[in-house]
């Protein structure tokens, strides 16, 4: 460790004449001799520790007890932290707001040691990410910086006549063979989508069947620990947000979720609208089609969507505009929109110009906010006057701009001042991204998994219910 301090000791010489407010903890009296090394002020010394890589600033700390007081000072670690490979802020909030797990929340940074933080994390095994998605799903390693690959959602997997256990036992074993891992070596994390058009009491019962079923499939193929989150849940931590509402505009429905610290507040009500990324697509293909304009398949009609639509600030003035615009669809040449490219997503707002009888988004919207005000849930009514947009179609430009525009319309001056609309902070994987911030977590292993014994005491107790 003293070579490796030695390196940087000329590189700091440099900068030491600038000085410094930061007021560093002293040597003590009676620490150990460390030969030249005991000639640096202690400023000095805690420069040549920020130039070190975390790991070893850490070692550093096993030198002896006046070098573990230094090292320890948790102002050293916020700045080794934010220069290391992983982004300081989803650190910050997972380890303030997700280290006690799903339904307590730490708010005290300052009481948290960022050196023992640093080690834990070190410590956490890599996972198995699975975001079930609606459309599609999203499979990966914890340890990545997004997913590996993609394949159908186990909503739609194998044979749709097969029991429930036999599909996701087949989906399940599929992505383990994909990504050459035995089920038994690693934690899992799996998103559960919103999968039901409705919130009633049938739909709640069969998402907690499916919810048990991915439990007693995994651990029936000997998983070690299970972690499953709502999808709508993953997205918000995805914003680094605890409470809010959730829009996720899914294949087939488009669900907005009233979260309140991280909790689903069912009793609040989940507004389901009839309509998603396949209608959307679908009323494309409608338009295109109008135009006779010819296409191979309904995944280059999505690709069209993707490339070219968006969403009008002002619809009506959006028809007056030159809005021609063309794309590249590989294999099949390049292809011009011109009002089709803002009328695609305005069947968000106006259900019925894509003939769709449900309530436009930003109604529902809406009316979800006057629920949770209505609910008193909380003594501060800010929680839900976040709402974070998730799901690929939720990617259409000015959508997040749209929907707020069209809620501060909608809702009395004071329920619509702090609004805030977050369009999806990694696109349509946000979900997997919120899986990503809980499986790294200090304490993942203890706060957030259940082990095949705990599901096990789980199902006996309920049944003895």
């Amino acid at each position: 460790m003293a070579v490796v301090l030695r390196k940087v000791w000329g590189s700091v010489l440099s900068r030491s004449g600038s000085g410094s407010n930061r007021s560093w903890p002293e040597f003590p009296d009676d620490h150990p001799p460390l030969g030249d090394l005991d000639t640096l002020p202690t400023d000095v010394f805690m420069q040549i520790l920020q130039l070190l890589e975390p790991r070893y600033a850490a070692r550093s700390s096993l030198v002896c007890k006046s070098w573990k007081a230094l090292v320890s000072d948790n102002v050293l670690w916020l700045h080794l932290l934010k220069s290391a490979k992983e982004p300081w802020d989803f650190l910050l909030f997972a380890e303030t707001q997700l280290r006690y797990g799903p339904s307590l929340y730490f708010n005290h940074p300052s009481q948290l040691s960022f050196m023992n933080v640093y080690a834990q994390r070190a410590t956490v095994p890599g996972s198995v990410i699975i975001d079930g998605g609606s459309g599609y799903c999203k499979y990966g390693w914890s340890k990545y910086a997004s997913p590996s690959g993609r394949c159908a959602t186990f909503l739609e997997f194998g044979n749709l006549e097969s029991p429930m256990h036999a599909r996701l036992r087949y989906f399940f074993s599929t992505i383990y063979s994909r990504m050459q891992v035995k089920a038994s070596s690693q934690p899992i994390i799996v998103s559960l989508p919103i999968c039901h058009t409705d919130d009633t009491e049938a739909a709640r019962a069969s998402r907690k069947q499916l919810r048990e079923a991915i439990y007693s499939v995994l651990f029936d193929m000997n998983a070690p620990a299970v972690c499953a989150v709502d999808q709508a849940v993953l997205a918000l931590y995805a914003a680094r947000r605890t409470s809010g509402i959730v829009v996720n505009i899914g294949f087939h429905v488009t669900s907005i979720v009233p979260i309140l610290r991280g909790k689903v507040m069912h009793d609040v009500g989940i507004e389901i609208l009839g309509q998603g990324a396949l209608r959307l697509t679908g009323f494309l293909r409608e338009l295109m089609q109008q135009r006779s304009i010819n296409f191979e398949s309904l995944y280059t009609v999505r690709t069209i969507k993707e490339k070219l639509c968006y969403i009008a600030a002002d619809y009506d003035a959006e028809l007056r505009k030159n809005t021609q615009g063309s794309c590249e669809v590989a294999g099949e040449g390049w292809f011009t929109l011109s009002k089709e490219r803002f009328q695609t997503g305005e069947i968000l707002f106006q259900p019925h110009i894509g003939g769709v009888r449900t309530m436009g988004l930003h109604r529902a919207v809406a009316l979800c906010m006057d629920h949770c005000l209505a609910a008193e849930v909380a003594s501060d009514d800010r929680w839900f006057k976040t709402v974070v947009l998730a799901g690929g179609s939720a990617c259409l430009p000015g959508l997040p701009e749209r929907l707020e525009k069209e809620l501060h319309k909608i809702l009395s001056p004071s329920m619509s001042e702090g609004i805030k609309v977050i369009p999806p902070p990694f696109g349509a994987d946000s979900a997997w991204y919120g899986a990503n911030i809980i499986s790294n977590v200090s304490t993942f292993a203890n706060a957030w998994c259940i082990s095949k014994k705990q599901f096990r005491q789980r199902f006996r107790r309920n049944m003895a219910w």
